[in-house]
């Protein structure tokens, strides 16, 4: 467990957040940490539910959002390696704001609430490193909801595939294959899925981006930067 607990260290330690902490305060994450796995559709938490602590997905992706009295969900985002969810929870001490659920079978790094408040209450300095992960998470939702807000459909998707692609400003791994389904998509941005679909179709005629089921790989990420911003010649 050890080796493999070093392993997913290195893996952390490529973005930015986890880099950026204290050598300690690393060391400590990880020494009281374990592995977790998720099943396909298998919840991590539910919106009202206790806290337990902090996780960091190590493969896979969770889905975060909410569902609906009426069945209808509120995606916010799906979250991929190296993000950490969890910290709103261990600052206000009230439950769950949202749902939390595996995309695909996902492996997670656990660290028990009981550590984090040992911690806290021993070193309450760390209590900013712990702050800056949720004005990250904070800034990334004052961006997305400027862009639901301000922009019309074609941008919105084009600048939600970057954010995405972008790793939400480096709350995981950037990446150029976006694993997303269409549906998914749509409801992140608020759009249709027969939209998504034919704004997607545009892009990928133009060889921004490639399309494939549940997939969207990136190609040109100048021309997509103007399509967010509609400067994009045809």
């Amino acid at each position: 467990m050890e080796s493999s607990l070093h392993r997913y260290r290195s893996q952390l330690e490529t973005t930015p957040w986890f880099r950026g902490l204290p050598v300690e305060l690393r060391d400590y994450l990880i020494g009281h940490a374990s592995l977790l796995t998720l099943e396909k559709g298998q919840s991590l938490y539910r919106r009202g539910e206790q806290s337990y602590g902090l996780y960091a997905v190590l493969g896979g992706a969770l889905a975060i959002g909410t569902v609906g009295m009426d069945g209808k969900e509120a995606l916010l985002a799906v979250l991929g390696p190296t993000a950490w969810v969890g910290e709103i929870s261990m600052f206000d001490g009230l439950p769950r704001p949202n749902d939390a659920t595996a995309v695909s079978r996902t492996l997670l790094l656990h660290v028990p609430g009981a550590a984090l408040q040992d911690l806290l209450d021993s070193t309450p300095r760390y209590w900013r490193d712990f702050a800056l992960l949720m004005a990250q998470r904070l800034r990334v939702s004052f961006e997305n909801a400027e862009a639901m807000t301000l922009l019309p459909a074609a941008q919105r998707v084009a600048n939600r595939l970057l954010m995405i692609a972008s790793g939400y400003g480096g709350l995981n791994a950037s990446q150029s294959r976006i694993r997303v389904s269409q549906d998914s998509l749509a409801s992140m941005v608020s759009l249709s899925r027969q939209t998504i679909n034919q704004l997607l179709r545009n892009l990928e005629s133009q060889r921004i981006v490639s399309l494939k089921s549940g997939e969207i790989t990136i190609l040109d990420f100048d021309r997509l930067r103007a399509a967010s911003v509609g400067d994009l010649n045809p």
